[in-house]
C-alpha cells in the first residue's frame, strides 16, 4: 500500500493545489478547502499560515484570498474566539465575561466551550472550536497530564493566534513561547503575608488545596515573602490538604489545626476560598476564634467576602485577564509578525473581618 496515499497529499503538493484554486477562484473558504484538499482544518490553516508568511496568500475571516485581492461581498465581518476554559461554575466565568466584554467592543465575538479539571487530554474541544472555523484560539490547557506537550506542539501548529490563560509554556526545539495572561499569584501571596506581618504575626502558615495548578505559585510566594521577613518557615504550618468536598477534608484541616497549637501560628493563608471557609467553620466547631486566635487569609475571593465572618481575601484579576486575552488575540491578527506577548497581572489584597492582630500572649 503507499502510504502517502493513506495520509493524503504531501504538504507541498497540497500547498500548491490550494495556490491553484486561488489562482482560479480568488477567494476560498475552510471549509470549501478541506474538501477540495482532503486534508482536515487544522491542516488547511497550517498552510495558510505557511503561505501568508510568505507573502502569497492573505488570510481572511474564515478562509484565504490572494494578496491584493477583494474578499467575497458576503465575507462575514465577525472575528470568532475559540476560548476553552477548565470550569464554567468557578474562577473562570468571571474571565469569560471580561473576555467577552471586550470582544464586544472590538466587534468579536467569543465561542466559549468547557472543559474539565479532570479531562486527560484538551485536544478534542479544541479541534471542534478550529473546525467550527474560529480565528484565533483562548485556552487554559491542562498542563500536568501526559498529553500537556503534545497539545501545546498542537496548539502552536494550528497556524492560529494562540493565548494561554493563567498557564504559561513554550515549543518547538529553540523553546519558543506562546502568548499567555498570567496573575502574578506569588505576589498576591506576598501580599497576604506582609499584611499579616503588619498586623504583628510573626508565625503565617500556609494551607494549599491539593488539585490546583495555582497551589505552586501560592506556595513560592508564601515562602519567598516569609523568608525575605525573616520568618522561621519551619516553625510554622506548610500543609496540603484534600478538596473541601472530600471525606477526608475535616481530618485534615483538624491535623492543620493542631499544627497551629503545636507551632504557636496565628495565622494562615488558605487557597482557595471552599478551604478557607470549611477551616473557619471547623475553628468555630473546635472554639477557636477567628480572627481573636488565628487570622486567615483566604486565595481566590469568589465567595470569601459573603461569608460570616467576611474573609479576607487576595482576589486575582478575573475579569481583566480575559480582556487582556482578547486584545492580545487582536493585536496578533492585526500584526502577525509582532513579538510574542506575555502579560502579567497583578492580584488585589481585601481586607475584611478574618484578620487582626494576635492576641497578647
Amino acid at each position: 500500500m503507499n502510504t502517502s496515499d493513506k495520509r493524503g497529499p504531501l504538504p507541498e503538493t497540497r500547498r500548491a493545489r490550494l495556490l491553484q484554486a486561488l489562482q482560479r477562484d480568488g477567494v476560498l473558504r475552510i471549509s470549501d478547502l478541506t474538501e477540495t484538499l482532503g486534508a482536515a482544518a487544522v491542516t488547511i490553516r497550517r498552510d495558510i499560515a505557511q503561505l501568508a508568511a510568505e507573502g502569497l496568500v492573505r488570510r481572511v475571516h474564515g478562509g484565504v484570498t490572494l494578496p491584493g485581492a477583494a474578499p467575497l461581498d458576503d465575507e462575514p465581518e465577525i472575528t470568532s474566539l475559540g476560548m476553552l476554559v477548565p470550569s464554567l461554575d468557578y474562577y473562570y466565568p468571571a474571565v469569560a465575561r471580561g473576555a467577552e466584554e471586550t470582544a464586544r467592543e472590538l466587534e468579536m465575538r467569543i465561542v466559549l466551550r468547557g472543559s474539565s479539571y479532570e479531562t486527560e487530554d484538551d485536544r478534542p474541544q479544541l479541534v471542534r472550536l478550529v473546525d467550527q472555523g474560529v480565528d484565533a484560539l483562548i485556552v487554559a490547557p491542562r498542563m500536568d497530564v501526559p498529553t500537556a506537550g503534545r497539545t501545546i506542539d498542537w496548539l502552536a501548529g494550528t497556524g492560529l493566534p494562540v493565548v494561554l490563560l493563567e498557564r504559561t509554556a513554550a515549543t518547538g526545539p529553540f523553546h519558543v513561547a506562546l502568548e499567555s495572561v498570567v496573575t502574578d499569584h506569588a505576589l498576591g501571596a506576598a501580599m497576604a503575608v506582609r499584611h499579616l506581618v503588619e498586623l504583628g504575626h510573626r508565625r503565617v502558615g500556609v494551607v494549599l488545596a491539593t488539585p490546583s495548578p495555582t497551589r505552586p505559585h501560592v506556595h513560592r510566594g508564601w515562602l519567598e515573602a516569609v523568608t525575605e521577613l525573616g520568618l522561621d518557615v519551619r516553625a510554622t504550618v506548610d500543609e496540603q490538604v484534600p478538596d473541601a468536598k472530600s471525606p477526608d477534608c475535616v481530618a485534615a484541616l483538624d491535623a492543620v489545626l493542631d499544627r497551629c497549637r503545636d507551632t504557636g501560628t496565628t495565622a494562615l493563608l488558605v487557597h482557595a476560598d471552599a478551604e478557607a471557609i470549611a477551616l473557619v467553620q471547623r475553628c468555630e466547631e473546635r472554639r477557636i476564634a477567628v480572627p481573636g486566635q488565628l487570622s486567615v487569609v483566604a486565595y481566590d475571593d469568589e465567595v470569601a467576602g459573603l461569608f460570616s465572618p467576611a474573609l479576607t481575601a487576595v482576589r486575582p484579576p478575573r475579569r481583566s485577564i480575559g480582556r487582556a486575552a482578547v486584545r492580545l488575540v487582536a493585536d496578533r491578527l492585526a500584526d502577525p509578525e509582532r513579538p510574542a506577548h506575555r502579560m502579567v497581572i497583578s492580584p488585589s489584597l481585601r481586607l475584611r473581618a478574618s484578620t487582626a492582630a494576635p492576641a497578647p500572649q
